[in-house]
């Protein structure tokens, strides 16, 4: 019998996310686990009168590669792969790990080695998106191993993907357009200032310039579930755009990987200190990739309060209403801010007291030019999120 919420999920990522038209070329990715959901898209999309492309990604193949690819190999990029990131309308991805931990006995500098030659491929999908020219839109569908990395059930762990989604409610798409409404005034506020200071109890002391750049209201098209504003930093600022020091909160995960108690430290918009209490050389090894790997593509709030607790899935992680995100790589040129990267590795600092549900941290700021705008996981303004 199939799960009403992922036939619902199905629709609200095609008509709703990425307003797939008929005639268009739609691609759906994700591994084999996933197959419920893109048994779902795939009927939409056809539905929608668009032509669907299925690109099946089982982990068990980047297992074989990473395994016995020489260095001729990590750094190819299929050139039917370029083809087809200029070729396709849409694109709707999946996450859907058997084994998220995969990846975790990978050298990370050949994995650093792959990221670095697929940047070409990184960097014509940001363009295109910020042109208008690509939709897309990522999403989660529940697998055992995405549960024992939330420490919840498969059962429990369905319930929250689909919670923070909204799919329970009787119209989500309704509840999506008045999150909209929410978070643009959060944006409308911060379109036009210029400095903003995040500060933590932790030792999180960062600036960052913000004059010039355009913030993105996320509301549930390219990432599903949503719940932030981001932009990116003015690197072109005479300081550099970024400076002082974040102590993030929660492990950071990336290609499985997990790094502990990460403290990044900017000088001029660069990172010249990073240290952790685990995973250091693979820390060390993503942001030595290429010269973008070491600055700041995007600065972001997290606003969708459905999210309480860390799941070691960045999707929700960084959307936990009450804390900020950091990405060291990839901008997105949207916001202004054009550094490029085969990396973009979001990074979550919590902001709520240590009392407050699901909280890692102890409180702190949002200051925008001079006025505090979130204190302790809370916008001071009435109508804003979380409010």
């Amino acid at each position: 019998m199939k799960d009403p919420r992922v036939t619902a999920l199905a629709k609200i990522l095609v008509h709703y996310s990425t307003k797939v038209q008929a005639g268009q070329l739609v691609r759906l990715t994700g591994d084999p686990v996933g197959m419920p959901l893109i048994e779902a898209l795939y009927e939409e999309v056809i539905k929608a009168g668009a032509h669907p492309l299925v690109r099946l990604s089982p982990g068990a193949l980047t297992d074989v590669f990473f395994a016995h690819a020489n260095d001729a190999q990590l750094a190819h990029v299929n050139p039917l792969s370029e083809a087809e990131m200029r070729a396709i309308d849409v694109s709707i991805g999946l996450w859907a790990d058997t084994n998220t931990k995969h990846l975790s006995q990978v050298d990370p500098a050949r994995q650093g080695k792959v990221s670095a030659a697929r940047q070409p491929l990184t960097k014509i999908f940001f363009e295109r998106a910020a042109a208008g020219d690509l939709k897309w839109s990522g999403t989660q569908f529940p697998t055992q191993g995405s549960a024992q990395d939330a420490e919840m059930s498969l059962a429990q762990y369905e319930d929250f993907v689909f919670a923070a989604g909204h799919l329970d409610a009787e119209d989500p798409v309704a509840v999506w357009k008045e999150i909209h409404d929410r978070q643009q005034k959060v944006v409308d506020y911060l379109t036009g200032k210029k400095r903003m200071r995040f500060r933590a109890a932790n030792g999180t002391d960062l600036h960052v310039d913000v004059e010039g750049m355009t913030w993105v209201n996320c509301d549930g098209h390219e990432n599903f579930p949503d719940g932030e504003v981001f932009t990116g930093p003015n690197l072109n600022a005479a300081d550099g755009g970024v400076n002082g020091v974040v102590r993030y909160s929660f492990p950071a995960v990336h290609h499985g990987r997990e790094v502990h108690d990460i403290e990044l430290t900017f000088e001029k918009g660069v990172v010249v200190d990073a240290k952790a209490s685990k995973g250091l050389d693979f820390l060390n090894a993503m942001l030595d990739q290429d010269p973008g790997a070491r600055r700041l593509g995007e600065i972001a709030i997290g606003t969708n309060y459905q999210i309480t607790r860390y799941t070691k899935n960045t999707l929700f992680d960084e959307k936990i209403g009450g804390t900020f995100h950091a990405a060291v790589g990839a901008g997105y040129p949207e916001t202004g801010n054009a550094n490029a990267s085969g990396l973009h590795w979001d990074m979550v600092c919590d902001l709520r007291p240590a009392d407050a549900q699901g909280s890692s941290g102890a409180g702190g700021t949002i200051e925008v030019d001079g006025e505090v705008i979130s204190r302790d996981g809370q916008f001071v303004f009435d109508g804003w999120p979380g409010r």
